[in-house]
């Protein structure tokens, strides 16, 4: 990863949890362990290389745990830590915005336009 340049805290967040997938494979794992084939089949987009790199990532910065299990075929199965379980907020944070999103783009519901925007927040 990428060294965080200019010490700002959410930089540092983008940094761990920026780019197209890692919070969505976040968000998959919010309801419970799943398996490396579950997470792939939720995500069909994502590339299996990708994939690994992502979960080794969120598994590096300790938001998930990855246990294999010694069964033939070999099991690996992946579960948020409680570090990763406080991201939940966040989570359905951007989960709210992603449907306004999409109904705004559907013709429904809207978004506020910027200029009216309480400028206090």
């Amino acid at each position: 990863m990428k060294d965080n340049v200019s010490g700002c805290a959410v930089e540092e967040a983008m940094r761990l949890l920026g780019g197209r997938w890692r919070v969505v494979l976040l968000s998959y794992l919010m309801a419970g362990p799943k398996r490396f084939s579950e997470i792939r089949r939720a995500v069909p987009n994502i590339s299996q290389r990708m994939l690994t790199l992502d979960l080794r990532a969120l598994e590096e910065a300790g938001l998930l745990t990855r246990t294999i299990y010694a069964d033939v075929p070999v099991k690996v199965e992946y579960q948020l830590t409680d570090e990763g379980l406080r991201l939940r907020e966040l989570v359905e944070m951007l989960r709210a915005i992603g449907l306004r999103l999409r109904g705004q783009a559907d013709g429904g519901g809207a978004f506020l336009a910027p200029d009216a925007v309480d400028s206090s927040l």
